[in-house]
């Protein structure tokens, strides 16, 4: 509210009719690609689980999913459809469990490495009402790439290796997979700022959005507001309003989230649906 309230919104509202076609078309290809690269993470699950779900099945599951977490929070739409629809596809719940796991798992270890690599080598300045200078994000970037390979050593070392856990069958994958998974997850988060990047036509160096992106998806679990909601645009405010017209970084943002959260929501929903109306017959 107090970012927004001295926004001129009549120049957020015409900067997206200013955009060029070529560049909306662009942001729209890396969205599709965002969303199909991150729809392989299951893929990932059913070789860890070796369940038999055909691959198109479960890349649909992983897109539902991965479009209502964004939009209404993991805990419905990363869990919660996955546990709904997999189970009706006829997993059982401990496998959907590990598939659950290791999606997430993906998707947090390459954002680790990423982004504690670029808040080492290229921190960006902070408000000083954040209580945290560049000093401590790289601090936070130290531990997060000491997290990631630390998770590479282990598989490396204990990979394939199987501990059972109060009747659960635990193991870390092979050394491969888990760059496997530090690999697309860290090129999905690249191609979510690139979009961005793209609606900003490239007014700002792209290696200083993604660190803004990454730093939001901080504030924005820390917060639990559903689909990051205000979170990311007053982090991009905070951080790039003196380096270009907030109205402009709003409408991008906001252009980024029509292509990224809403086109797809209205997609995933109509395919529920259908998977929905298959299972009733």
């Amino acid at each position: 509210y107090q970012y927004a309230r001295h926004i001129k919104w009549g120049r957020v509202w015409q900067s997206p009719t200013d955009l060029p076609m070529l560049a909306l078309g662009a942001a729209l290809a890396l969205a599709v690609a965002s969303h199909a690269l991150y729809a392989t993470f299951d893929l990932i699950g059913r070789r860890y689980t070796k369940h038999t779900l055909k691959t198109p099945i479960v890349m649909a599951v992983t897109f539902i999913s991965y479009t209502f977490n964004l939009c209404i929070g993991s805990l419905v739409g990363g869990v919660g459809f996955r546990y709904r629809l997999y189970s009706r596809l006829g997993l059982k719940m401990g496998v959907i469990t590990r598939i659950v796991t290791m999606s997430m798992l993906t998707n947090w270890l390459g954002y680790k490495l990423l982004a504690g690599w670029l808040f080492i080598v290229h921190p960006l300045p902070l408000p000083p009402s954040w209580h945290m200078g560049n000093h401590g994000l790289q601090w936070i970037g130290a531990a997060l790439v000491v997290i990631s390979l630390a998770y590479v050593v282990a598989c490396w070392r204990m990979g394939d290796h199987v501990w059972n856990w109060r009747g659960h069958e635990l193991y870390l994958p092979p050394p491969k997979m888990a760059m496997l998974q530090m690999t697309i997850s860290a090129l999905n988060w690249s191609l979510m700022a690139a979009i961005i990047w793209v609606l900003l036509q490239q007014k700002l160096p792209y290696v200083d959005v993604l660190t803004v992106l990454l730093i939001g998806a901080i504030a924005g679990v820390v917060l639990h507001v559903p689909a990051g909601l205000g979170v990311s645009e007053a982090v991009f405010i905070a951080l790039l309003s003196h380096r270009i017209a907030e109205e402009e970084l709003l409408a991008a943002l906001l252009g980024y989230r029509a292509l990224y959260y809403i086109l797809p929501l209205a997609v995933a929903g109509l395919l529920y649906l259908g998977m929905e109306v298959k299972a009733r017959r």
